[in-house]
């Protein structure tokens, strides 16, 4: 059974739509230099990190949509949506490049997670990567329990940003629709204590930051600003979107699906949604 949770209040210097990256139109240059200042499209990580979208209508009768994903909390949320998809985990060098900021790092991870998938002509697939950036420093999945206690007391009491990107690759057409999005969190200030005890269950490994927000039992974020299933992984007001714009018929009432599923009050939804 859900704990009841409190409404989140939107930080309104934000942009609450979280940030609907402007591709449309624009070519490669332009793309590395968004991501890249002062760096050609030669310089960056992968120059062919951003190919134009291209928008077409799509019969999506016969179309299959695949979710480049092994996280259950992905594969969870999408179920939501109430619409067929198969999980194909991608396989890709998630290292950080040197001069990446966390909101790059996760956009050109997104990107390539779905781009390796290489999708067929019947086929969709959606990638997403996230991460916890605090002051600028990326926090990813920790490696033990001994990592997962530092980057936990290194949060506590403090607010840090989660991305999260996704990557909408359209095999019919290799047209690719993108979004990403910034939750802020804070956390509370719980006892060493408190942290053995959620360490003991061993469920912080395949987590950034090595925590769930949806933990009721540790529950160790105070408040949010912005996207809470942002926070979990895979934003459901951007993903609908983007899963819209590629033609997919999507019949369900996501805003309302999301916060009977999670339990939450939600004052962001209509700006993204009515964007």
């Amino acid at each position: 059974m859900r704990r009841n949770r409190k409404a989140f209040q939107p930080d309104t210097s934000i942009p609450p739509h979280s940030d609907l990256l402007q591709f449309t139109n624009r070519n490669e240059e332009t793309y590395s230099e968004i991501l890249y200042p002062g760096r050609t499209s030669a310089q960056s990580p992968s120059n062919q990190l951003f190919s134009p979208v291209i928008k077409s209508p799509l019969n999506m009768n016969e179309r299959k949509l695949i979710l480049a994903s092994g996280s259950p909390r992905r594969n969870e949320l999408l179920g939501l949506f109430d619409i067929p998809f198969t999980t194909q985990p991608a396989d890709i060098n998630e290292q950080k490049c040197n001069q990446e900021t966390p909101r790059q790092y996760v956009i050109r991870m997104a990107y390539e997670k779905g781009h390796s998938q290489m999708a067929a002509k019947d086929q969709i697939v959606l990638s997403a990567d996230t991460t916890v950036d605090l002051d600028g420093m990326v926090l990813g999945k920790p490696a033990d329990a001994q990592d997962a206690a530092n980057i936990l007391k290194l949060m506590r009491a403090r607010t840090h940003n989660v991305h999260t990107a996704l990557s909408l690759h359209i095999g019919e057409d290799g047209a690719i629709l993108r979004d990403v999005s910034l939750t802020r969190v804070t956390m509370r200030n719980y006892t060493d204590e408190e942290i053995e005890a959620y360490l003991a269950h061993n469920t912080f490994l395949d987590k950034a930051g090595g925590y769930a927000i949806q933990d009721v039992q540790f529950h160790p974020v105070e408040k949010i600003e912005g996207c809470y299933t942002n926070v979990m992984g895979l934003p459901l007001c951007q993903a609908y979107r983007l899963l819209k714009e590629a033609g997919l018929k999507v019949d369900v009432n996501i805003a309302d699906v999301c916060r009977r599923y999670n339990d939450i009050n939600c004052e962001v939804y209509p700006s993204i949604l009515n964007e």
